[in-house]
């Protein structure tokens, strides 16, 4: 598996997947029926800070990708976000595991401080334990902050992880 920038020639190849888990309504917080446009305008990135990559294994297929870059603007810039989406045809390959490591280092070069995510699903088991295991904390939970398309209101983890020896 090779970890990337994303160019504008892998959208066709993300759109899919990341259509898919959106209108799950079980992990993001984006509108179920976001159009592809609007999609791939909040996804791709345009310029630094932010960037958006790919996980592609060698025949080309993108096996997930994830986004980056300050979580706030001035003031509050030296502290990072991202967000990732697995395509479900290469869940359990350690595809999450290995975009979520190459984000940390990148932000971690990029200059940043700390990592914060503002939005993991309770319910989202997988993704939870994987921060964890990356060295995140839930640091707060929004109680009922996510209509869960099956399990009704459920909570939002906001974690944190410093980058900073």
């Amino acid at each position: 598996m090779e970890i990337r920038d994303a160019v504008p020639e892998d959208w066709p190849r993300i759109w899919p997947f990341l259509r898919d888990i959106v209108r799950a309504g079980e992990t993001y917080t984006w509108p179920t029926d976001v159009t592809e446009d609007v999609a791939r305008a909040m996804w791709m990135a345009h310029a630094l800070p932010y960037r958006t990559v790919v996980a592609v294994e060698s025949g080309g297929d993108v096996m997930g990708t994830a986004k980056m870059g300050p979580n706030h603007l001035g003031p509050g810039s030296h502290i990072a976000n991202a967000s990732f989406m697995v395509n479900p045809d290469h869940g359990g390959k350690g595809v999450g595991r290995a975009l979520g490591q190459y984000v940390l280092d990148q932000a971690r070069a990029d200059g940043f401080r700390a990592m914060q995510f503002n939005a993991v699903v309770s319910t989202n088991a997988v993704a939870v334990k994987l921060w964890q295991s990356l060295g995140f904390d839930i640091i707060a939970t929004l109680p009922e902050g996510y209509l869960h398309a099956k399990e009704g209101y459920v909570g939002l983890h906001i974690m944190f992880r410093s980058l900073v020896a």
